[in-house]
């Protein structure tokens, strides 16, 4: 067998799906990764923390994990939900009702949007708060069958799901890097350090 065989592989050992995506010509349009692969991919291009967990002793694994590797333990935090803050009650935080006294924000999101990356949040999340007076540093809690494929995708399902009335201060977060490393196509976004703690629920 010749060498540049054994390094590069014979042309029939290339997997079929391999040969198929070379037959199917440049004009084909592309094959569509699933939403959940098209949103990880996505989310961790934007500088996002992925922790997928498959069930809740891993969600609070992975948020002890979290408190730890940041110091986060004697530090305040900012959660305006009900129900996480009696979820994530056995962790003893330290909660604010003060924005600028937190140094970390515990919240869920509308849906995870597959197309960017990006999650999609209201005033169920934040109130009437604007990204920028919120902490630096998120941890988000969403479940697998929050992932759509876009955004208003997303918008129709707060629709849906708000027949009475609609949440308002809808936006969404694509921005996960720290602000040292913001470039030019994030100026004037409020970047992140985002931590999501995805549990699988499908």
């Amino acid at each position: 067998m010749s060498l540049f065989r054994k390094i590069f592989g014979s042309k029939s050992e290339k997997s079929e799906e391999e040969l198929k995506s070379h037959e199917r010509g440049k004009y084909m349009p592309e094959i569509k990764l699933p939403v959940d692969e098209r949103f990880t991919i996505n989310f961790k291009a934007n500088g996002g923390k992925f922790l997928y967990c498959e069930n809740l002793d891993e969600i609070y694994s992975s948020l002890n994990n979290i408190l730890q590797e940041n110091n986060w333990n004697d530090s305040k935090v900012l959660i305006y939900d009900s129900n996480l803050k009696d979820r994530f009650k056995d962790f003893d935080l330290i909660i604010s009702n003060y924005s600028q006294e937190a140094t970390y924000f515990i919240c869920t999101c509308e849906n995870l949007i597959a197309d960017d990356g990006s999650l999609l949040i209201s005033s169920n999340q934040i109130a009437e708060k604007k990204l920028k007076e919120l902490p630096d540093h998120f941890i988000v809690f969403a479940t697998t069958s929050q992932i759509v494929e876009s955004i208003s995708e997303g918008l129709r399902g707060i629709k849906s799901k708000n027949t009475k009335k609609i949440p308002t201060n809808i936006t969404t977060i694509k921005h996960f890097k720290s602000l040292e490393e913001k470039d030019f196509l994030s100026y004037g976004s409020s970047s992140k350090n985002l931590y999501l703690l995805l549990l699988e629920d499908l």
